[in-house]
């Protein structure tokens, strides 16, 4: 008992501070008119470097819609989705409201139509409409919950070395594309923390119903058509060891 709850603790500050991690360097790297292709790197690597912390501890959701991906998966259980899901979005309002801290007062100008929607917060481009906001944000939602499918998946268990890095150029990628017409969130934690700091929710609507109906739907197709049972072969494994070492004998 002891045990499990000294995890479940560990687990949810790895969830917290991992979101944490990535509103407070990724929106700082949003300051001082930084050109698109530098933010993208900059969450790309963001993500990287929390994954790599606290991957090993949580599994590095960091993501509502990664999680309830977990849950359709059968990674984790209802009760700890539902922390899982606690530690993000205070780990995205505590990381947003650290960086609002320690940077000058006039970076977080009030949002209105002369300074726009605030430091950080997603809302589709001017010209985009909410029907292809909606689907930009999906699309990009179901390649990313595609990876964690594919790592999740038991037959790719001996592919893990660089786990971190691979998500991390997933992100830049996916940063670099969708970025422009609606800034990529893929993630409601990222998106909700900026919007209540900046108390500007136009839109945001958009950055929930995407992100956790891809999460949803892209992982029970990937259940459906890609996943297969990890075949046991270590009798195989062995056979050929035998026969490899006879040879050299």
């Amino acid at each position: 008992m002891k045990s499990t709850l000294l995890d479940t603790v560990s687990m949810f500050l790895a969830e917290l501070n991992g979101v944490g991690f990535i509103l407070f360097f990724g929106c700082m790297g949003c300051l001082n008119g930084a050109p698109h292709l530098q933010i993208a790197l900059n969450f790309g690597i963001a993500v990287m470097t929390s994954v790599q912390i606290f991957g090993f501890i949580s599994g590095a959701h960091f993501n509502p819609a990664v999680t309830v991906a977990a849950l359709i998966y059968k990674k984790i259980s209802v009760p700890m989705a539902c922390i899982y899901f606690m530690a993000q979005m205070m780990g995205g309002f505590m990381g947003f409201g650290l960086l609002k801290l320690v940077i000058p007062t006039d970076t977080f100008s009030p949002a209105n139509e002369t300074n726009g929607p605030g430091l950080c917060t997603t809302i589709p481009r001017y010209d985009v409409t909410d029907f292809q906001a909606l689907t930009i944000e999906f699309v990009a939602t179901a390649v990313l919950i595609l990876v964690c499918c594919a790592v999740w998946d038991e037959r790719n268990s001996h592919l893990h070395d660089s786990v971190a890095l691979r998500f991390g150029f997933v992100i830049f990628m996916l940063a670099c594309s969708a970025g422009p017409f609606t800034g990529a969130s893929m993630n409601p934690a990222r998106s909700f923390a900026p919007a209540l700091w900046n108390t500007h929710f136009d839109k945001h609507w958009i950055y929930w119903l995407a992100p956790m109906s891809a999460g949803v739907i892209t992982t029970y197709i990937y259940r459906a058509v890609f996943w297969r049972p990890k075949v046991e072969d270590e009798h195989i494994a062995n056979e050929e060891y035998a026969l490899k070492d006879n040879t050299i004998s």
